[in-house]
């Protein structure tokens, strides 16, 4: 059945009537008629049974026109979105992004991605540094959030959106004293529990440094490529962890934070947009834009 013959066939439906049903559709009354007759013939049966009141729906019609509705109302869904399209207003969004950008980044931008872009279909894909470096040179993800600094293989921009500075993450159980501090001595003698050297390799390097630069040698005792894995080791007691302070906000349990008194040294940990430099304007762009508006 034809997107215009199921037009048609709901048009009569819904006026009950070819009088009617033409007028609505802008048909002359014979035109409608025609198109109807030669429906019934090509599916061999009869959908609605005509009398001088009007037109009335047989089983064979009632049964079909919940599917004409829904083939319409795709059709009419699908038409929208190629016009808007070809208008710049939709399309396919792929963002990439690191745990600590869910907590305050990614929110706010998706709200206002969404009501600049409403018909625009928004994939999320929450991955490591090193799979987002790879993922956005292979074309499978249009913006990555991540925290630098990277090396990518492809021509990109780069949106630095801040940076915060590195808590604590222990074991619950474990007293802290009274200015609620754990010092960098403390944590050298737990053992670190952190992200592997592919991850974030420089800031992995920096914050070795700082502990060497204050007189610790510490281990990291535990590799763990996300978040919630770091802070699972840190609550069965693997080690302790540090983490960006945004990491409060996502309770754990088992698991405590607290600052670190003699931390001046440590790296900041920072945040960054990258995606794909083009040559004309792309969605990406659009999001990016947002990221600090």
């Amino acid at each position: 059945m034809e997107t215009r013959q199921m037009r048609c066939v709901l048009a009569i439906a819904e006026a009950g009537s070819l009088t009617r049903a033409a007028e609505a559709l802008g048909l002359a009354q014979p035109a409608l008629t025609q198109t109807l007759n030669r429906l019934e013939r090509e599916m061999g049966v009869k959908l609605f049974m005509r009398t001088r009141r009007g037109a009335a729906l047989t089983d064979a019609g009632l049964a079909v026109l919940d599917d004409v509705r829904a083939s319409l109302a795709h059709a009419d869904a699908a038409a929208d979105r190629i016009r808007a399209m070809g208008a710049g207003r939709a399309g396919r969004l792929t963002i990439g992004f690191v745990t600590h950008a869910v907590y305050e980044v990614l929110p706010r931008a998706l709200r206002r991605l969404r009501a600049s872009h409403p018909q625009l279909d928004i994939a999320l894909r929450e991955m490591s540094n090193a799979e987002q470096v790879e993922a956005l040179e292979g074309g499978r993800i249009d913006v990555a959030l991540l925290h630098p600094p990277v090396a990518v293989n492809a021509r990109v921009h780069e949106k630095r959106l801040g940076e915060e500075r590195l808590v604590a993450a222990l074991p619950a159980g474990h007293a802290l004293p009274p200015d609620g501090c754990v010092a960098l001595a403390d944590i050298a003698a737990h053992g670190l529990v952190w992200f592997p050297s592919e991850q974030m390799a420089a800031l992995r390097t920096q914050m070795l440094a700082a502990f060497r630069a204050a007189g610790h040698d510490v281990r990291i005792v535990q590799d763990a490529n996300r978040t919630l894995t770091v802070l699972s080791c840190v609550a069965a007691g693997l080690g302790w962890s540090l983490l960006p302070s945004s990491v409060r906000a996502l309770r754990h349990e088992g698991v405590r934070y607290a600052e670190v008194r003699d931390g001046a040294g440590l790296p900041p940990f920072e945040l960054s947009a990258m995606w794909l430099a083009r040559s004309r304007p792309t969605f990406a762009d659009a999001f990016a834009a947002l990221l600090d508006a």
